[in-house]
């Protein structure tokens, strides 16, 4: 319990207090956005083990100087308290604008299976002026949604018109959204054919990328080409995020020739490819074992002008250590600093134990350093095998660093041992 209370408390305090850096002349968002401040997201490493004690929120108001935003400190022991200050604290009309505060605190609950802790949270906002707007309907439907609790979310969907809100395609797609992210497959086809004509509500671009999604994530392949082609029948045409989901599935859930259809598909379209589809074909590629064909296709992309993300430099590097490659792969785990971009826990999670694997027990211990400070979690054995490889390399002194810096970080359960016979 009291590990679940830290995990949250980080998730709420970083962004609030991020906040406080606000002008006090700083309009608010408009009620009922989902806009975040673009700091919000960054500064969320950036917390306090033990945050200081608060005082109750203040009253709110239409418009909440920045200086009360340093009171949303959460301080609580349980995620019942902490479901209760969310409460209080969404009186605020400018905590409510802050949509990110809301994601984190359900997918945290959500993660801990407090869903009855969800329902309380987003039943609660019910009662703000803010229900009546789409926007803001959209946004707990959404969240019912990511929590996997998709009868909360049609519930709300029908609650809409009593609620005095309107009911568009905006709030269609969320619902169709809503059946994909609780894995409700079975329902999606029924909603899509069925609440159109009963709503008045004409299906966009975004309504048919949500069904291709659904049966790319079904495994129906065919099926999801065949919405491209009723797409095309209602004079709608697909765009890049259609190609993007499909090409997906075929690249690395199909065959990679029947990728290199939809690849040309997508051309024939007069659809460019950008670097999501790009990322796909080298993931099949990769998966397929063709690290040369992925070497060309990256230098494809580059002189494309397409510049590469971090799952570009990800698909690489993985490629080369399913390869037994060490030299290349370090090298493109290196241009993912060399490129300035953000790193990822999936990639540190495949090329430390293949340090291991390779006897590089220097290079994995930094690396398990960066996971700590990134407060990513790390299994336990990997850490000892890591510990193990420093002291049989006589490297004694960074192994007891590492294992301290572990036991500091004790909230991960982490607790490497040296070998007895080295302690001093």
């Amino acid at each position: 319990m009291s590990s679940l209370a830290g995990r949250l408390r980080r998730i709420f305090t970083a962004p609030l207090l991020a906040a406080t850096k606000t002008s006090t002349k700083t309009t608010p968002p408009p009620r009922g956005t989902t806009k975040t401040p673009a700091k919000t997201t960054a500064s969320l490493t950036a917390t306090s083990e033990t945050p200081a004690k608060t005082t109750a929120p203040p009253p709110a108001t239409s418009k909440a100087p920045a200086k009360t935003i340093k009171r949303w400190s959460f301080n609580y022991s349980t995620p019942t308290e902490m479901v209760e200050q969310f409460k209080k604290f969404s009186d605020s009309n400018r905590f409510r604008s802050h949509a990110k505060l809301y994601e984190k605190a359900v997918l945290a609950l959500a993660i801990a299976k407090k869903f009855s802790s969800i329902e309380e949270i987003l039943e609660h906002q019910k009662q703000y002026k803010e229900i009546s707007t789409e926007t803001f309907a959209v946004r707990l439907i959404t969240l019912y949604g990511k929590a996997g609790m998709f009868e909360h979310a049609h519930k709300l969907f029908e609650e809409m018109p009593k609620l005095n809100c309107e009911r568009t395609v905006m709030s269609f797609n969320a619902l169709l959204s809503a059946c994909v992210n609780s894995k409700k497959f079975d329902k999606i086809s029924g909603f899509f054919q069925e609440l159109p004509a009963s709503l008045g509500i004409v299906p966009n671009v975004v309504s048919h990328n949500i069904i291709v999604h659904a049966f790319c994530e079904m495994g129906s392949l065919d099926s999801a080409l065949s919405v491209l082609d009723e797409m095309e029948k209602v004079g709608l045409e697909p765009d890049s995020i259609t190609f993007n989901t499909v090409l997906y599935a075929f690249y690395q859930k199909g065959s990679y020739a029947d990728g290199e259809k939809i690849w040309d598909l997508m051309k024939t379209k007069n659809v460019a490819p950008n670097v999501r589809s790009y990322n796909a074909k080298l993931g099949g590629l990769v998966s397929e074992s063709r690290m040369s064909e992925a070497v060309e296709l990256f230098d494809e992309m580059k002189t494309s002008g397409i510049k590469p993300d971090v799952f570009t430099l990800h698909f690489l590097m993985k490629g080369f250590c399913d390869a037994g490659n060490l030299e290349e792969s370090k090298r493109w785990f290196g241009e993912i600093a060399k490129n300035k971009l953000p790193p990822i826990r999936a990639t540190y999670m495949i090329i430390i134990p293949f340090l291991v694997e390779n006897g590089d027990f220097e290079m994995a211990a930094d690396l398990c350093k960066v996971v700590f400070r990134r407060r990513w979690l790390i299994e336990p054995a990997l850490l000892q095998q890591v510990v193990e490889g420093l002291v049989k390399e006589s490297k004694i002194e960074e192994a007891t660093e590492l294992e301290e810096l572990a036991k500091l970080k004790g909230k991960f359960q982490i607790t490497p041992e040296l070998p007895s016979s080295d302690k001093k």
